[in-house]
């Protein structure tokens, strides 16, 4: 078990761990510091209690998850880093696999937990330029041939500075050559109908679609600041029953006359901003965006419908 003063020597350098700042089932995030230099860092490790008490199946899953994370983050060029968290370093420790990467303001749902107590929502200008960010950082993961399929505000992290969002957490991508159904994977209140029902063999069938609808999901709860209804009755299902609830649950419409109502009277714009958000969350993936840059021409469009609104008013 590791504790505040720790170094972790990875293949680049030793890093002094100084505070917890968060983690999963499987992982711990530390606030750390460079033993060289003093660059900060946000170290992963292996939560190494839960894992000397999971079954073997299960610790290997935990440990491809972190090795596919480091390959995924090795093979980015400095340029794609705009938009998706930075690698530092990366090696072993206690024989599993660590990562170190560059150390941002915290989670975007944090951030707007904040903004909102002070009575400064996100509001329609905000979230889309997140939106965009996001579009981005997912159409990098779609080019390096993965699906990330766990998009949701807590593995978005915040540069309050500039205002900048970036992906992290890649633990869950899956080869997009591989059609095939798979286990499942994510997180059931930010899921699509396909990532969370699944098929008569109990398995899930994906594509990069699955991604625009989380987007989707993401774009409503910035702009209203509640969950969409079907993907909170997913989670509510999941927390009761894990995956076998999908198959009890009656899940209410993915976006009901009264939400459309309510995304538009928040957003107080014209119908392409909610063309955008009903495109993104299409029950079928074919009826989805086929690709970032057609999603890029919808969030053009409903920012010029939100400025043509404003001038008009």
């Amino acid at each position: 078990m590791v504790e505040a003063g720790d170094i972790i020597t990875l293949t680049a350098g030793a890093w002094r761990l100084q505070a917890p700042l968060g983690g999963s089932s499987y992982g711990q995030v530390w606030r750390a510091a460079s033993v060289v230099d003093g660059t900060p860092a946000a170290v992963k490790l292996v939560n190494r209690a839960q894992m000397d008490l999971a079954l073997p199946p299960q610790r290997d899953v935990w440990r491809a998850c972190f090795e596919a994370e480091i390959a995924f983050l090795r093979g980015l060029q400095p340029w794609d880093q705009r938009q998706i968290v930075r690698l530092l370093d990366s090696g072993e420790h206690d024989g599993q696999p660590a990562l170190a990467l560059e150390l941002l303001d915290g989670d975007l749902a944090a951030h707007v937990a904040t903004l909102r107590s002070r009575g400064d929502s996100p509001g329609v200008d905000r979230a889309l330029a997140w939106t965009a960010q996001v579009n981005t950082a997912l159409a990098k993961v779609h080019q390096y041939g993965w699906r990330y399929l766990d998009l949701k505000p807590a593995n978005l992290l915040v540069d309050v500075r500039s205002g900048t969002l970036k992906l992290a957490d890649f633990g869950t991508n899956r080869p997009l050559q591989d059609s095939a159904a798979h286990a499942y994977a994510g997180t059931a209140a930010w899921q699509a109908p396909e990532q969370f029902f699944p098929d008569d063999a109990g398995r899930y069938r994906t594509d990069a679609r699955t991604d625009y609808f989380a987007l989707g999901a993401l774009l409503y709860w910035l702009v209203t600041g509640i969950p969409l209804r079907f993907c909170a009755a997913c989670a509510d299902a999941y927390r009761s029953h894990g995956t076998v609830g999908a198959a009890a649950l009656r899940a209410p419409a993915i976006l009901a006359p009264d939400e459309v109502a309510l995304f538009a009277g928040h957003a107080a714009a014209d119908d392409a901003l909610t063309a955008l958000l009903r495109a993104l969350l299409a029950a079928r993936p074919e009826a989805r965006p086929r690709h970032a840059l057609e999603i890029s021409r919808l969030i053009a469009r409903a920012a010029a419908g939100v400025h043509r609104v404003r001038s008009a008013a």
